[in-house]
């Protein structure tokens, strides 16, 4: 084991993987000499050689298209794009080629890719460098959208993802890559696609999130509960495909929901968390579910963007208006 963050924990996962299969490479914009905009592939390409680590133009759709005809020729392409916000050209080739494939040909061909991109706002950065739109992307068919918050999942994550046979769009929040470290073990290892984690088990209110928003929900949980409430915490991980069953169950021993996102109200991902429980256990709830979100604005410039942001003293009334409903 050794303390990595979580860009030293994706490094690690990249490096494990193309040392096991040849199959696996990295492309992208910057990813080679300088090893990615944020060194998330640095000294992959002096490693591996520039024919596993390549610098692509600078074009989105290009990038995917690559990848596509490569998962489709035998290879596991591992795409970076640099900021979520830069997917947009991209979008074609995802949900017209790469999501569509294993349906199209019946089964006879799966497209064994991944999509790496930074997302989410909090480090001053600039229009487009700071989007959310997971819900989006989970709304296309056949594509998986998997979203780690901890250096140990997200190591276990990206290797789950590199040896999947369909096609994973890896989301990871810029403000977590150097957050913190914890003990992550050096050799690969998986976590399983499409299972939430309970961090912390309540029996009061039970508060679901993802990524950035993790740490806010377990500080969050740790004043509420100094007040005597047990607030049960749940990272689902991985947005599409989604662990209804382990959200379900949580809902069902604490009658009370409150889902947070970074993302904009409208339609965001929280919207069907929510509408899952009410369909199944509206006979148990004893209080409206809630969200916690980020604005319907474009995010903002750096000096308002925390304003944006759900932070712990939303997320605590959120979580009050619930209790005592």
């Amino acid at each position: 084991m050794k303390e990595m963050n979580m860009a030293e924990a994706l490094n690690s996962a990249l490096l494990n993987e193309m040392d096991l299969d040849e199959r696996v490479l990295v492309l992208g914009e910057d990813v080679g000499v300088n090893g990615g905009v944020f060194r998330i592939t640095e000294g992959l390409q002096k490693r591996f050689g520039p024919d596993r680590v390549v610098d692509t133009p600078l074009a989105e759709s290009g990038i995917m298209g690559f990848s596509i005809g490569m998962a489709l020729a035998g290879f596991r392409p591992v795409a970076e794009v640099q900021f979520m916000g830069f997917l947009w050209p991209a979008l074609d080739q995802l949900s017209n080629h790469a999501s569509r494939l294993r349906n199209r040909t019946m089964g006879r061909h799966t497209v064994p890719m991944v999509i790496r991109t930074p997302y989410g706002g909090g480090i001053r950065a600039l229009e487009h460098h700071a989007e959310s739109f997971e819900s989006i992307l989970a709304h296309i068919p056949g594509l998986k959208v998997v979203v780690p918050s901890t250096p140990y999942d997200a190591k276990g994550l990206l290797i789950s993802s590199i040896r999947d046979p369909d096609p994973v769009v890896f989301l990871e929040s810029t403000r977590l890559y150097r957050a913190y470290r914890e003990p992550v073990p050096e050799d690969a290892y998986t976590v399983e696609l499409g299972k939430a984690k309970v961090l912390r088990e309540g029996t009061d209110l039970t508060l679901v999130g993802w990524g950035a928003m993790i740490p806010k929900l377990l500080k969050a949980a740790e004043l509420v509960s100094k007040k005597g409430t047990s607030t049960e915490v749940i990272d689902i991980r991985s947005i599409s495909p989604y662990d209804e069953t382990t959200v379900n169950a949580s809902v069902k021993r604490t009658g009370r929901l409150v889902v947070v996102q970074e993302a904009p109200r409208m339609t965001g991902f929280a919207s069907e968390v929510i509408t899952r429980v009410s369909e199944d256990l509206l006979d148990s709830m004893e209080a409206p579910p809630k969200r916690v979100t980020g604005f319907d604005i474009p995010f903002p410039f750096y000096k308002m963007e925390h304003w944006a942001l759900p932070d712990v003293d939303r997320i605590v009334k959120g979580m009050r208006e619930v209790l005592t409903w």
